[in-house]
Formats: structure tokens, C-alpha cells, sequence
């Protein structure tokens, strides 16, 4: 999959991009991230990418030239997302289907944003990583590369790790616990030392829907249980002992 980034502050991806599941899918060439300084493609002696806002305001604007210029060079994957406070929300369906393609841009804001005419003219979406305000799109295009890439064939060691994963069918992960089984009279719960796996899998379950309506109530009301997840709920209603 090609990805590639627009910013002002290229030297920022080096190290998330070279580390972890990002770096390995890079080095095995299942991710190909180019990033583009939108420095390079400006025309006057001090690389100004920002403006003043007509109108008056505080703060500067990323100014359009250098960004259109720098798109154009590059010629991109599309879609080509500007990662924006004022975007559609990205989650986790967003993201399986950016996997499902061969390729997606983003281009990182940077003060009080991008010149509309960038968002209207050049840009296929606008991207939101939730509902707060970042100095820039740099770690927001970071959560998106890591989020995808994830979902890419052949980048987890074990492709199954991402199937009862959070968010996935609008439900939380359940509970995770390793060894030792006590620890500092803390126990783990029973149900996952029976060696019971079909037990175990609907305790999971359970577990994953009651810290669902316990944490995010919204996914619940988005996704209303269905009666065998209801059954769950009534089979399991400890989460300690499984019982």
C-alpha cells in the first residue's frame, strides 16, 4: 500500500514510521509512506508556506500554493485527506476500508488550518482522530498510518489478533490477563483456567459487551444488543469467576 503525507514538518514521521509494525511493514515493502515537505514547493526566499486570514483573526493559514504544487508533483494516492478538527470522525470502519484499497494521502494542518480552497479544490475528505485540537496533523496522520496498516494483509505476525479487537462490530475488547495466575492476591477469573475454550470464548464475550456498556454506552446505543447477546449477559453476570 502507497501512503503519502503532506506536512510542514517531514523530520516528525521518522520515528514513528520506523518503529514497530510500521518500520517491519515498511522494510518487508508492504507499506510504502512517502512524505512530502510542502517547504520545497514554495517560491520565495523564506519557504513562507502561511498567510495572514482575510478578514482579520488571530493565527496564520496555510497558504494554497505550496500545497497544490506539492500535490500535483507528487502525484498521490487518492483519496488525498486533510486531517482537520472540522472532519468526519475517523474510526475503525473508516479505516478497514482505506485498507481494502491500494493506496490514500493526508495532508497535516498546521495553525489555524488550510485555506478553504484546498478543502473544496484538492481534497477528496477531511479527516477528525476525535473531537480535540492538535498543534498540527502530524500525530493525527500518524494514528491513521498505524490504524490501516494494522489491518493490511501479512502486517500482524498473527492474523487473527485484530478479529475481537475493540471497536470491531461496535463492541470494546475484553478483559486480557497473563501469568502468574495470583498476583498480590489478585486471581485471575476462574472461567480462563478450565481449559474450557468454548466457555472461555463466551465469557469473553460477555465480558467484552458488559465493559461496552460500562465505557461506551454510545456503541450500545449506535448497536443495540441482540438477544443472544442479551443471554450472554444473563449466562455470565460475574465477570470474576465466570459463572
Amino acid at each position: 500500500m502507497r501512503v503519502d503525507v503532506f506536512s510542514i514538518f517531514p523530520e516528525w514521521f521518522a520515528g514513528p514510521l520506523d518503529a514497530s509494525l510500521l518500520g517491519r511493514a515498511r522494510a518487508d515493502g508492504r507499506l510504502d509512506v512517502r512524505v512530502h515537505d510542502l517547504r520545497e514547493h514554495t517560491t520565495d526566499r523564506h519557504r513562507s508556506v502561511d498567510d495572514t486570514p482575510y478578514g482579520g483573526g488571530a493565527g496564520m493559514v496555510l497558504a494554497p500554493e505550496p500545497i497544490f504544487a506539492a500535490v500535483e508533483a507528487a502525484e498521490p494516492a487518492r483519496p488525498l485527506l486533510l486531517l482537520s478538527a472540522a472532519g468526519r470522525r475517523f474510526d475503525q470502519a473508516y479505516a478497514a476500508r482505506l485498507a481494502a484499497g491500494d493506496g490514500f494521502s493526508l495532508l497535516c494542518g498546521r495553525y489555524e488550518g488550510v485555506d478553504q480552497r484546498v478543502a473544496d479544490h484538492l481534497c477528496d475528505d477531511e479527516l477528525s482522530v476525535g473531537d480535540f485540537v492538535l498543534a498540527g496533523g502530524e500525530a493525527a496522520a500518524a494514528v491513521v498510518i498505524d490504524t490501516v496498516a494494522r489491518l493490511l494483509p501479512g502486517v500482524m505476525g498473527n492474523a487473527a489478533s485484530g478479529d475481537d479487537e475493540s471497536f470491531v462490530a461496535d463492541r470494546l475488547e475484553y478483559p486480557q490477563y497473563t501469568r502468574p495466575a495470583e498476583f498480590r492476591g489478585h486471581r485471575v477469573p476462574d472461567v480462563l483456567l478450565t481449559g474450557d475454550h468454548v466457555r472461555i470464548e463466551r465469557w469473553r464475550r460477555a465480558a467484552a459487551l458488559r465493559r461496552t456498556l460500562a465505557r461506551r454506552p454510545d456503541l450500545v446505543a449506535t448497536v443495540p444488543l441482540t438477544p443472544e447477546e442479551e443471554a450472554l449477559l444473563r449466562d455470565f453476570p460475574d465477570d470474576r469467576s465466570g459463572r
